[in-house]
């Protein structure tokens, strides 16, 4: 018995690993957060085996069936529709039961969004926090507040619908010239990385139509902010023109 958490490319079919490959061919049946997309991939690979969904709107029903499953000495393999299973994608509560019932867990390495996001955006990536998405609605303000002396570069996930409020937004927290990358389609065809001030970004993005899966990067903190004498002193705790307003979803 065996859970398998196996990444699968975000976006170039060809970043699929040896790998990840012999043990998809292996194992008894195969976890995917959408059948569709990941039928894709295994058609593409040659691949037969059977597939089940498992998303966030079915993990807390179905995690006590699968650990059964794996119980009774199956092999099972975790995908997500692109990356690595559990980084903003159902896994963790897999993950957990897993532990707790003595079932041996491997993770693969492989495809994740922000590791070449952030090493492409040529800001400083020896200390970094990963934030995923933010949250839409409540708790969005308290957090960026949270993140507004932050002194390691930060990575977020956001959908192309949202990206210009929360380039708006970064700006008003951290300061229209914070250093910044936004990183769109990576590995696709139409990959694109602007980098720049956040102010830059703002204009550049308002000006197109925006597709794809995005991560944006931006600069922590730095001395001189905390100083006060720069733009993000007087931003720490969060003292912004949204402040108090509750994000509406879009």
């Amino acid at each position: 018995m065996k859970l398998f958490l196996v990444p699968t490319p975000i976006g170039n079919l060809d970043d699929i690993t040896l790998r990840a490959v012999k043990i998809l061919q292996s194992v008894d049946a195969i976890l995917a957060e959408d059948t569709r997309t990941s039928g894709v991939l295994l058609r593409h690979l040659s691949i037969s085996k059977p597939l089940h969904s498992y998303h966030i709107f079915n993990e807390h029903q179905t995690v006590q069936r699968l650990v059964g499953q794996l119980k009774e000495g199956k092999t099972l393999a975790l995908v997500s529709d692109a990356g690595t299973p559990g980084i903003s994608d159902p896994g963790f509560l897999l993950v957990r039961e897993c532990i707790k019932n003595d079932i041996p867990v491997e993770c693969l390495p492989g495809p994740t969004a922000f590791v070449p996001a952030l090493v492409n955006s040529g800001l400083p990536n020896d200390r970094f926090t990963f934030e995923g998405f933010l949250p839409h609605k409540k708790g969005r303000q308290t957090r960026l507040g949270e993140l507004a002396g932050e002194e390691r570069t930060m990575v977020f996930y956001e959908s192309p619908h949202r990206l210009l409020k929360t380039l708006q937004q970064f700006s008003e927290i951290f300061g229209p010239d914070r250093p910044a990358s936004v990183s769109r389609e990576l590995t696709k065809v139409f990959e694109e990385t602007q980098r720049g001030p956040l102010s830059e970004l703002i204009t550049y993005f308002g000006q197109k139509t925006i597709k794809g899966e995005i991560v944006v990067c931006v600069q922590g903190e730095s001395r001189k902010d905390k100083s006060g004498k720069g733009d993000g002193a007087s931003r720490r705790k969060g003292e912004t023109a949204y402040d108090d307003e509750e994000e509406e979803d879009e």
